[in-house]
């Protein structure tokens, strides 16, 4: 199987896709098999009340992760036990998280930021801290949509956009306003997400 490198993906080596599930060829077969994997996770969880009440928690963040692509990938829900080329160092993952989420939780409670923002930062800190092997932009999204839901609020556009998996003028603006945040300007992020 050939996959696609594409700027700012985590890449998959060919000891990553013995990790694989279904034995698939191309790169367009994983893609569509990874999102229909999804489709059923977000319809999962926005039914789970499980799930809205832990979602703010590493078990929460794993267990969301699993579903996402426990029928794609066996390392599905796992946190990562090496380094990748983006991320924290993996040991200090789960601490990271821990952290991620209280700070969360604190913003929630003093109202620090509005939550189209602490949604935005969620986004942000998780992909950076990066606690899965792969599908961490994928999962952070759908993570930050869900704060937003369970807050009665609407999801994020994602600037419109469905397809952030692949290379894209869309996927280059999404990346650079990463790249902001990542400098402390969440504006760029902010605009990106929900226009």
């Amino acid at each position: 199987m050939k996959f696609t490198q594409i700027q700012g993906a985590t890449p998959i080596d060919m000891n990553s896709a013995q990790d694989l599930i279904p034995p698939l060829t191309s790169q367009e077969q994983l893609n569509e098999f990874e999102q229909a994997n999804i489709t059923i996770a977000m319809e999962w969880a926005l039914k789970s009340r499980k799930l809205k009440s832990t979602l703010l928690s590493p078990d929460g963040l794993a267990s969301l992760h699993r579903k996402m692509f426990d029928q794609t990938w066996r390392w599905a829900g796992k946190f990562r036990r090496h380094d990748l080329n983006i991320g924290a160092h993996w040991p200090q993952v789960l601490e990271q998280l821990r952290t991620l989420c209280d700070d969360v939780i604190f913003w929630s409670t003093n109202q620090t930021f509005s939550p189209l923002e602490i949604a935005v930062r969620l986004h942000h800190r998780l992909v950076s801290i990066h606690p899965f092997i792969n599908g961490n932009g994928r999962h952070s999204r759908l993570v930050a949509d869900l704060y937003l839901i369970h807050r009665t609020h609407s999801p994020l556009s994602w600037g419109g956009i469905i397809d952030l998996i692949t290379e894209t003028p869309d996927r280059a603006e999404y990346i650079a306003a990463l790249r902001a945040a990542d400098l402390g300007d969440y504006e760029r992020l902010i605009r990106f997400a929900s226009k």
